[in-house]
């Protein structure tokens, strides 16, 4: 995974990287730049205590509903979930630092429940905010970042969007892994980023964001960083027919037009909607 940061773990990347989370920076190249069809900003991005998340909706949620956001499985406060585990609507308190356009930090929202999380065929997490969306965008003047209900193309131009080190990383979709296999985990259909997004640890949970329609198509979450073989940190793509692949320096995000049957009225996690693919406990 791109891993959480804790500790020790963020003093070393703090060395590696050479980048404050306080700073708001752009990975981008003058090619890269060629590929985004509009500029990405941070409105909508938060910052959790150790990865990147986002406040989203659905196309059909309403502004007096209580707001989400959008992060990994492997970032709740709560550990990672073991393989077939689902967390459903579980009680939290944690707290959120919404980000302006700039990346600045503009103020603190907090969870009232863990609505959704595991790491099982995907790796992700939803809460349930304590406000409103129209509560949100009144007090900061910022909305939510809106989930595509389309799956993303191959070629589609995307930018990675941190709210933790406040950096956005663009680049396009290479392909999808079939099956994308990290240690305990498997992943499905999961999008495989072309070379230029260098995500790190910290950029777990971002948004993944289609430049085109502003619109979430995928919450990044993991690289092969060393070359390893289906390792912790080091995924693997499994084809239909078994071939393993290893891409050391690629890395990856689960999609999530499919979790978008799965919200319903009132924002509430429906896993028996029509449509709805996440795994059930």
């Amino acid at each position: 995974m791109n891993k959480p940061l804790v500790g020790a773990l963020l003093s070393v990347l703090l060395l590696g990287a050479g980048v404050a989370p306080a700073a708001a920076s752009t990975a981008t190249s003058p090619d890269e730049a060629q590929v985004r069809a509009k500029a990405v900003t941070f409105a909508g991005t938060v910052a959790l205590s150790n990865c990147s998340g986002s406040v989203v909706r659905a196309p059909s949620s309403q502004s007096g509903d209580p707001a989400l956001v959008l992060s990994n499985g492997h970032c709740l406060e709560t550990g990672f979930p073991g393989p077939g585990e689902v967390v459903l609507n579980k009680a939290s308190t944690r707290s959120f630092t919404l980000l302006n356009a700039a990346g600045s930090g503009v103020g603190t929202l907090r969870a009232s429940k863990i609505a959704y999380g595991t790491m099982t065929d995907t790796d992700v997490s939803l809460y349930q905010l304590t406000r409103t969306y129209a509560q949100i965008e009144s007090s900061y003047g910022i909305k939510a970042l809106e989930l595509d209900t389309a799956r993303p193309a191959q070629g589609k131009a995307i930018t990675v969007a941190s709210g933790y080190w406040k950096r956005t990383y663009s680049c396009a979709v290479d392909g999808f892994a079939y099956r994308l296999k990290e240690g305990a985990w498997t992943w499905k259909d999961s999008v495989r980023y072309t070379s230029a997004c260098q995500t790190i640890g910290g950029t777990s949970g971002s948004p993944v964001i289609d430049n085109a329609t502003g619109k979430v198509v995928a919450v990044n979450n993991t690289g092969n960083e060393d070359g390893q073989q289906c390792t912790d940190n080091n995924p693997c793509e499994v084809s239909e027919n078994g071939t393993v692949t290893v891409r050391k320096g690629i890395n990856y995000a689960q999609q999530t037009y499919n979790m978008v049957p799965c919200i319903g009225t009132g924002n509430q996690i429906d896993l028996n909607r029509a449509g709805c693919a996440l795994p059930k406990p």
